[in-house]
């Protein structure tokens, strides 16, 4: 059964939505961006109706400032007050769950990564990962609609980008009969080779990932143009440490859906949720 509930976080009222179930191990579904609780396309939501008839209770929320909630959106650098309150209702909400995995996308991943410590929570799922500083991930607010976070592509994209292009044999083709501008080819090589230096935010991210002791699974649509970004840094020394723990693994999908919409990347993610969930 699915319930709606509200509850305080620092004074607003915010709200959540309970799908019942029996089993002790429960998920927490944190949104990225401006998503509202349901999810991109009701991804969220349909992911709660699978969960539960498995046997796990699932709880989302709106935080404050989107959908439903009371207070200001302070964009996900302020949300670890949200999350506390979230995990303290659902367990009060669900008094029989003694084991919650926290799943997260895009920022909602940043800000389980960067605030986790200390809450009552047993795992960590953080799907592609937000590690870009010069804009923030947004999707329409109060629709959760865009599949692909709108980012400025990273050097890791560009070089993905331009790689698939030169395995396309069209591609050439269009090169050799003049349809492709040589020069900007050229410059966008260029580009492509360049090495990016990891962002303070993914310096953030790797200080509080080799600091954890939970179990942190991360998953990756690899060519999403998020996912690049964060794929790009997690190869660099800055991760170094947290790449060694063995708490921690990254998981990669060949898909370029940022929300695992199509079936294929849906199926993927609710099967590396089950297994987490299974204990």
């Amino acid at each position: 059964m699915r319930r709606h509930v509200t509850f305080d976080c620092a004074g607003d009222m915010l709200f959540g939505t309970l799908d019942e179930a029996g089993g002790n191990i429960g998920l927490l579904i944190v949104s990225g961006g401006n998503e509202i609780r349901s999810g991109a396309h009701s991804g969220q939501a349909a992911m709660a109706t699978h969960f539960a008839a498995l046997g796990h209770p699932v709880f989302r929320y709106d935080r404050r400032g989107i959908g439903d909630s009371e207070g200001c959106n302070g964009g996900f650098e302020t949300t670890c007050d949200d999350i506390a309150a979230a995990i303290a209702k659902f367990r009060s909400e669900a008094s029989h769950v003694t084991k919650i995995v926290v799943f997260g996308n895009c920022d909602a991943a940043s800000a389980l990564a960067l605030f986790h410590a200390g809450l009552p929570i047993d795992m960590l799922a953080l799907a592609n990962p937000w590690v870009i500083e010069a804009e923030a991930p947004e999707t329409e607010t109060g629709t959760g609609a865009g599949d692909d976070a709108p980012t400025k592509p990273s050097a890791a994209a560009i070089r993905a980008r331009y790689w698939a292009r030169i395995k396309n044999p069209r591609s050439l083709i269009d090169l050799f009969t003049g349809k492709v501008d040589l020069r900007k080819l050229i410059g966008g090589l260029a580009k492509a080779a360049q090495k990016e230096a990891p962002t303070a935010l993914a310096g953030r991210l790797a200080d509080a990932l080799a600091a954890t002791e939970k179990p942190v699974h991360i998953l990756l649509a690899a060519r999403d143009t998020t996912a690049l970004a964060f794929i790009g840094a997690w190869k660099d020394t800055v991760f170094a440490e947290a790449r060694a723990r063995g708490n921690i693994r990254a998981h990669e999908l060949d898909s370029a859906s940022h929300s695992f919409a199509d079936d294929q990347s849906k199926a993927w993610l609710e099967e590396q949720l089950a297994v987490l969930l299974r204990g």
